[in-house]
């Protein structure tokens, strides 16, 4: 008799993970939308890790206080004259074109020039792009470990005789999944002419991945 009662319920649990297996294949043959408009860097660049302090908070964060965000990874400094504030307005654009799926997505704006850029100074700064950008700066230590793990290349040179202070680096901007892996690189969005809606587009595809969504989902849950 027991046998009998189980059988059925076996039988649906089979046929709601066929169903699921069968959508899986679906959706993952109807995600292949080609390649991304930025460079795939998958499998070739290290994963997200850092310590640093957020200016917002003065508080200590590593990559796990972003776990499951899509985040973007752009070094510069305040007092940047163009290409930064230029940067983070576009980065802003693409943020609002994604909607109500912005909330998915944080951008970590790190300084290279933390002598200057003090957790005041960085926390007023960034506030003028955006909720979704958040400043951050550490120790000589921390700056290293975190520009050598991705191969930025930057210098600060203090103001000297016949010589102003200037600083330098590299425009580039990561971007790491949910999961913290890095994903792209957009060699540069200091251009009035960047690709705001390619690189939304992008952002969208890797918030679709993390965050599933429709009848996929709902069987998922079922099995």
């Amino acid at each position: 008799m027991d046998e009998k009662i189980f059988a059925p319920m076996l039988s649906r649990r089979r046929v709601l993970g066929l169903m699921a297996a069968g959508l899986s294949a679906t959706a993952l043959a109807g995600c292949q939308k080609g390649p991304f408009h930025s460079v795939d860097i998958a499998g070739s660049a290290p994963s997200l890790a850092f310590t640093l302090t957020r200016a917002s908070d003065d508080r200590l964060v590593t990559q796990a206080d972003y776990r499951g965000q899509i985040v973007l990874l752009y070094f510069g400094y305040t007092f940047c004259p163009d290409v930064c504030p230029t940067t983070l307005t576009n980065v802003d654009d693409i943020i609002r074109k994604l909607g109500p799926q912005a909330k998915n997505v944080s951008v970590l704006f790190v300084t290279v020039d933390p002598n200057r850029d003090t957790v005041p100074v960085l926390a007023d700064y960034v506030k003028n792009f955006g909720p979704r950008i958040v400043g951050l700066r550490g120790t000589p230590d921390q700056l290293a470990a975190i520009t050598r793990r991705f191969r930025v290349v930057y210098s600060v040179s203090p103001a000297s005789k016949g010589h102003p202070y200037e600083v330098t680096h590299s425009a580039g901007t990561y971007v790491f999944d949910g999961s913290g892996a890095a994903r792209l690189l957009i060699p540069s969005l200091d251009s009035p002419k960047s690709d705001i809606s390619g690189t939304a587009a992008d952002l969208k595809r890797l918030i679709d991945e993390a965050h599933p969504t429709g009848l996929f989902s709902r069987l998922k849950g079922m099995v």
